[in-house]
């Protein structure tokens, strides 16, 4: 933190003893961190958090480098695992203040997701969205830096991919050097959104063995089936990168909490349709909106409706420090906002296990039916050309 106000303050041609305060926002853990707080209960079932309400401290009683007299603001914290930056992204979207029923997504380890309308008041909870999403627990996921395959489109006819690599100004569209080394998390969910559509793989998430493409092969070391995503000769690592199996049921898992979660906020408001999705944070921002629906990260919701809003927490907090009156607004909503703990839903784990396939086992996406409705049956089409072979001989 303080690396940081050291940046801010060069960066604005000032002194860090100019700064009479600041305004933090951050997950419960790290606010309790902070506080010299004993984080263990966070960890740990009903996860009880040590401080809610919002808290100003003098600076220099928790270590900020600013001014000797300046003070430092916390947001509050609404449970253990929905924390200050929650409330950050609550003032600034005010879903409270909206005739729209709106569902908020801020995904990270933790997928933090709140939802509501003037008229329905507003539910928050948390998901376990894992690390998936942001390129670990891929075979080669990295974190979104150079030469991380950031987007990617398949060919319906020819199955080939083209990527875009981040540091690259250009899409890669035949094998070329393009000094690619993995697949951040938007990468990921573009690929797999891809090989859903173009009939890679099923809606369950299993690869097509019908799939007329070179670039499905058994992996040598575990006969797992893999798509080859970059040819080595593309690469930077000497090596091919391949999508896998795992890669697949590691964000079957997490898209498949984000819209369990939200399905259960929903029976709890009575809602049957969202009218408005937000994607906040810096990975909510990257993410292709076809991409998500196709794999049903949320309910069906209109293409303009469905915003990116980047770091919403971080321009919460921005807005919290020079108005004062919404200061006291995001400490009033935090403490009415109703936090809904997930696993004390005995219809949870039904709801989730229908959400892994892809979109959804029963609801309906009116808005991408069509596409849908054109993803080809390889197998079908395989037993198609043998029934025509045959009766042409």
């Amino acid at each position: 933190l303080n690396g940081i106000v050291a940046e801010l303050a060069e960066e604005h041609n000032i002194e860090s003893d100019d700064i009479l305060e600041t305004v933090l926002v951050c997950n419960t853990a790290m606010h309790h961190i902070l506080l010299k707080l004993n984080p263990e209960h966070v960890g740990v079932a009903p996860f009880p958090t040590a401080m809610s309400p919002a808290v100003n401290y003098k600076a220099r009683d928790v270590g900020i480098n600013i001014n000797i007299s300046g003070f430092i603001h916390i947001l509050a914290n609404e449970a253990g695992f929905v924390g200050a930056d929650n409330c950050g992204v609550l003032i600034m979207e005010e879903p409270y203040n909206s005739d729209e029923v709106t569902l908020i997504i801020d995904i990270g380890t933790n997928g933090e997701l709140l939802l509501g309308s003037k008229k329905l008041g507003v539910v928050s909870c948390s998901v376990a969205t894992g690390p998936a999403l942001e390129g670990a627990q891929i075979k080669f996921g990295m974190r979104a830096a150079p030469g991380a395959i950031e987007k990617v489109e398949i060919d319906m006819e020819t199955l080939e991919p083209r990527y875009k690599v981040i540091g690259k100004a250009d899409w890669h569209t035949h094998i070329e050097k393009m000094d690619s080394k993995g697949i951040c998390g938007s990468g990921i969910i573009d690929v797999v959104a891809e090989m859903f559509r173009t009939g890679i793989i099923d809606k369950s998430g299993r690869f097509s063995k019908y799939a007329p493409t070179k670039r499905l092969r058994k992996d040598p070391d575990n006969s797992m089936t893999e798509y080859v995503l970059a040819y080595k000769e593309e690469t930077s690592i000497g090596k091919d990168i391949v999508i896998t199996q795992g890669d697949v049921r590691a964000i079957q898992l997490a898209v498949g909490s984000i819209y369990a979660g939200a399905e259960i906020m929903m029976q709890r408001l009575k809602v049957k349709k969202l009218d408005k999705v937000v994607l906040a944070g810096a990975f909510g921002s990257h993410l292709s909106q076809f991409s998500c629906l196709l794999m049903g990260m949320f309910h069906d919701c209109d293409f303009g409706k469905i915003l990116s809003v980047g770091n919403a927490a971080g321009d919460g907090a921005r807005l919290v420090l020079v108005n004062k009156e919404k200061r006291e607004e995001a400490d009033k909503m935090a403490r009415e906002v109703e936090y809904i703990e997930l696993t004390v839903f005995k219809e949870f784990e039904r709801v989730f296990m229908e959400a892994m396939q892809f979109p959804h086992m029963t609801h309906k996406f009116p808005t991408i039916q069509h596409v849908l409705d054109e993803i080809p049956n390889w197998k079908k089409i395989a037993k198609e050309k043998e029934e025509a072979a045959k009766t042409a001989t």
